[in-house]
């Protein structure tokens, strides 16, 4: 979320939907990983709500060719300042960015997590990094190539 407020309520909206579907949790495959799954599926929803279009627009074009991760080279940057820049990402672009980076999602999952086609997570996730590149590299004075 942008704020701390909206992700704390995020937080104990999806502890009440822990709390009242315990019961469902069937004890196959790990807790945290049941616990997670809620957790992130609150937080789509509640992202979805706050739009009234669609929150993802599939614009990655199937007949293009796609750079496949590519390595960006950044300067090392202060964990604070880059937490801040990811917070101030698009949505779309941050909440990629967060499911494939911290949660170590592929991009498969988070197609099927977002109902957004491969390439478009794969598209989001670089315009986000490229986001990042250009912001870090203009508080470090550095040119971009």
């Amino acid at each position: 979320m942008k704020n701390e407020d909206d992700a704390k309520d995020v937080f104990q909206e999806a502890f009440v939907i822990v709390f009242q579907k315990i019961s469902q949790y069937k004890f196959e495959g790990s807790f945290e990983g049941w616990l997670k799954r809620i957790f992130i599926n609150k937080l789509i929803e509640t992202l979805n709500k706050k739009k009234k279009e669609s929150f993802f627009l599939d614009v990655f074009d199937a007949d293009t060719d796609f750079v496949e991760e590519e390595e960006l080279d950044v300067p090392p940057i202060e964990q604070d300042k880059l937490l801040e820049y990811i917070r101030d990402l698009p949505d779309q672009y941050r909440t990629v960015f967060n499911l494939y980076v911290f949660e170590k999602m592929k991009h498969r999952e988070i197609a099927v997590l977002l109902k957004i086609s491969e390439g478009t997570s794969k598209s989001n996730l670089n315009r986000a990094k490229h986001i990042l590149q250009k912001r870090i590299l203009s508080i470090k004075n550095f040119k971009i190539a």
